[in-house]
């Protein structure tokens, strides 16, 4: 991946939030269809998946894409060494909600690792890039742009110091309580018995893929997620926090991966804003 090809992907994701803002701001409810998984399809889904799709297949004709809103043609064992995995609206309860908790996912995924992530929250003008790994020619790249200007980000380098999570608070020089950031839409009693022994908390609730950009950018020190998620809801985010120090796991600690892309389904993880 070149520079240039970055910049595709950020124009892209750009398009596509422009496609999402358009419906966004009319001044009707916005409508929505219930998918076989319960969750909501609206307008603006269809026409940010058809601007993401068609641009990434135009400029890289031989990496396949992996979309919500599109067809999964990977066979059931099939590992790709390269795919796309694409939400084109990550969060679209948050969006009919117009809470502005919503984003534009696009990642590399190359031999089951993100490599590369771009994540777009147009409603709050922000962009987030990531860029990691053998595909990306350079130093780890993780970058935040805010009114127009790019800035470099980090995580915050909060992690547990020992296997199990309930020394996470005891591993920073300064004590302080945990900030964890939570799902606005998905809150259960697992993720209120795993949080007991961290001890004092910090709750960030918010929604979609902002929750990884927040521990990329060290304003929360994790983001455990025991609820029902996909390839394409964490890949872009994924790529994201590990290019800005952090790590994204099972919650044994190993790492997370996305090698067969039928199985869309993710197993519970935890994101750490440290290795």
């Amino acid at each position: 991946m070149t520079p240039d090809g970055l910049q595709a992907l950020v124009q892209l994701a750009d398009q596509a939030g422009q496609a999402i803002m358009e419906v966004y701001y009319r001044d009707i409810p916005v409508q929505h269809q219930v998918k076989g998984d319960s969750s909501p399809l609206t307008e603006a889904d269809l026409a940010a998946n058809t601007i993401l799709v068609a641009g990434l297949l135009a400029r890289w004709p031989d990496i396949p894409v992996l979309s919500e809103e599109s067809l999964n043609h990977f066979g059931s064992q099939e590992q790709p060494p390269l795919y796309w995995a694409v939400d084109p609206l990550d969060g679209t309860k948050e969006f009919i909600k117009r809470n502005g908790e919503f984003t534009v996912n696009v990642a590399l995924v190359v031999n089951g690792e993100p490599q590369i992530g771009v994540v777009g929250v147009p409603a709050q003008g922000l962009m987030y890039v990531g860029c990691a790994g053998a595909q990306w020619q350079g130093a780890p790249l993780a970058r935040k742009r805010c009114a127009g200007v790019w800035a470099d980000i980090r995580s915050a380098g909060h992690a547990p110091s020992a296997s199990t999570h309930a020394n996470a608070s005891a591993s920073n020089d300064v004590q302080r309580p945990v900030r964890v950031a939570m799902s606005r839409s998905h809150p259960s009693p697992e993720l209120a018995a795993w949080l007991a022994p961290l001890g004092a908390i910090e709750a960030h609730d918010v929604g979609s893929s902002l929750k990884f950009c927040l521990v990329a950018e060290g304003a929360v020190d994790v983001y455990p997620r025991l609820g029902p998620t996909c390839i394409w809801d964490t890949a872009a985010g994924h790529a994201l926090v590990v290019a800005a120090g952090g790590r994204v796991c099972h919650m044994d600690g190993t790492p997370l991966r996305y090698a067969t892309p039928a199985n869309t389904l993710n197993p519970f993880f935890v994101v750490w804003g440290a290795r």
